[in-house]
């Protein structure tokens, strides 16, 4: 057994690590796709919001134009109302100067026509009367007008503070942006130095094992550590690694700070050859019940459920196409991934 194996490793095929090493750099591409779609997603969420509220501020806006307009008009009404009036009591103010000047001169030459100096002191006395009420029509007309004035200035001050917010608004909108593409970069900044410190850990304490890899951004366990042959259950030959994989998550969850929302997905993965009995139809149904298994284990050792993902893929994602046995070892595999939650 121990010259089969040390014969495999001189007869190293490189291309399953240059597929390997495609992979990993396609599930990095995938991995950032997916985090900008995310960052596109929210931003968009936000900037919408934004926009309903300035499109309910522009229509403030046109309604306030609207009735300083029609104000506008009312005005130019109202003076040119105070207008004809004045021209009016200018009229009448002529008129009574008329008046008082014809009675002065009847006084003077003719005493004995009382009656037509009392016709037009009546005249005299109607036409004070008129220019009474056109100079109290002007007052009111000035008191209007004023108060005219008032409300126009109101609405161009209500115009001005809403313009003013509008600009505020769309500033606001801008920085937010900034800030939230400046959170994101950060947060998977932070996460892929943890994510590195954890491997290097797992590394350290697994670098002995021919059969757990670092794969990229993946630990990788070959199934036969953890599994016999179509079970699910986990080997008591396994446990050790396990134990040492969940002691270094139990001290990531302590380092990582609770603003970062992050997760261990497992996935479990089997070769191309079928298996159908009464516990497991298919091989999803055994890659899922693996994953499961481990992350129960893992769990039955203290980490949180919530920091978990199983997932099984079956035979449908091979690190190598071929159908050797050799093949079929590299593919059967569980592996452990740090993420976004």
């Amino acid at each position: 057994m121990a010259s089969s194996r040390s014969r495999r490793r001189v007869e190293a095929n490189y291309w399953p690590g240059f597929v390997d090493a495609l992979s990993s750099l396609l599930l990095v591409i995938i991995f950032l796709l997916s985090l900008f779609m995310l960052t596109q997603f929210f931003l968009g969420q936000e900037i919408q919001g934004r926009d309903t509220a300035l499109s309910r501020l522009n229509s403030q806006i046109a309604e306030l134009t609207e009735l300083l307009q029609l104000e506008r008009a009312n005005s130019d009404d109202l003076t040119e109302q105070l207008a004809n009036l004045t021209a009016t009591l200018s009229s009448a103010e002529a008129e009574n100067q008329n008046l008082a000047g014809q009675l002065a001169g009847i006084g003077s030459g003719l005493g004995d026509r009382d009656a037509t100096i009392a016709g037009l002191q009546d005249d005299l006395i109607s036409a004070e009367r008129l220019s009474d009420e056109a100079n109290a029509q002007v007052a009111l007309l000035n008191q209007q007008l004023a108060a005219l004035r008032t409300q126009i200035a109101a609405l161009e001050s209500a115009l001005e503070a809403s313009e003013a917010r509008d600009s505020e608004s769309r500033t606001q909108i801008a920085d937010l942006g900034r800030r939230l593409n400046l959170a994101l970069a950060q947060r998977v900044q932070d996460l892929a130095r943890y994510r590195s410190d954890f491997f290097g850990r797992l590394r350290a304490i697994l670098e002995n094992r021919a059969d757990v890899r670092v794969v990229g951004d993946r630990f990788v366990f070959q199934s036969e550590v953890l599994f016999d042959p179509g079970q699910a259950d986990i080997a008591t030959e396994g446990t050790p690694q396990l134990d040492a994989l969940a002691d270094a998550i139990l001290q990531l969850e302590q380092e990582i700070p609770p603003d970062i929302n992050w997760v261990l997905r497992i996935d479990g993965h089997t070769d191309a050859r079928p298996i159908s009995n009464a516990r497991f139809p298919s091989n999803w149904e055994l890659s899922a019940a693996r994953a499961i298994s481990v992350a129960q284990y893992l769990v039955s050792r203290g980490v949180a459920p919530a920091r978990l993902v199983a997932a099984g893929f079956g035979e449908f994602a091979p690190l190598d196409p071929g159908q050797s046995e050799e093949a079929y070892r590299r593919n059967r595999r569980i592996e452990f991934k740090l993420t976004e939650g």
